[in-house]
């Protein structure tokens, strides 16, 4: 059974940007188990999600959870990290989930990682791959890990 123990306060130990961020659904709502609406962008397109760890973590596990219940839609998600505070970054999953009002509302997923010193961790949705007028969201990121002292 999961708790919320295990996931780290992104907010203390990490710096967090977005591309976009619709007024009223902050990337806050997304990050902190107290919010239940998650996180939106302002606009349609690609996105990015990026958190800059003031230290390296020992990175365990990430959860993601998107939620779509009006528009059918296929959406791409690409989650990368890098070692060090530069652009070097490295693909850990791609994955692809085919949204429906009809059946598939949600998709949660939770990646096992294990990588060793991760500075930067970026989360970039292409929220339509067709390219339609879809709006990325995010109804919840948590991740796992340790400091690396």
């Amino acid at each position: 059974m999961e708790t919320d123990d295990e996931w780290l306060n992104v907010i203390e130990l990490a710096d967090v940007d977005v591309s976009s961020a619709n007024a009223t659904r902050p990337i806050d709502f997304a990050l902190l188990p107290i919010f239940t609406s998650g996180w939106r962008a302002s606009g349609p397109g690609r996105q990015k999600i990026r958190l800059t760890f003031a230290r390296p973590i020992k990175l365990g596990k990430v959860k993601l959870v998107f939620v779509e219940n009006a528009l059918e839609r296929t959406q791409e998600y690409v989650l990368r990290w890098s070692p060090d505070n530069d652009d070097n970054f490295r693909e850990a999953v791609r994955q692809q989930w085919n949204f429906s009002p009809r059946g598939s509302t949600r998709e949660t997923e939770v990646h096992r990682l294990d990588i060793g010193s991760v500075r930067l961790l970026e989360l970039m949705i292409i929220p339509d791959i067709s390219g339609g007028g879809a709006v990325a969201s995010l109804a919840q990121i948590r991740v796992s890990g340790e400091d690396i002292v």
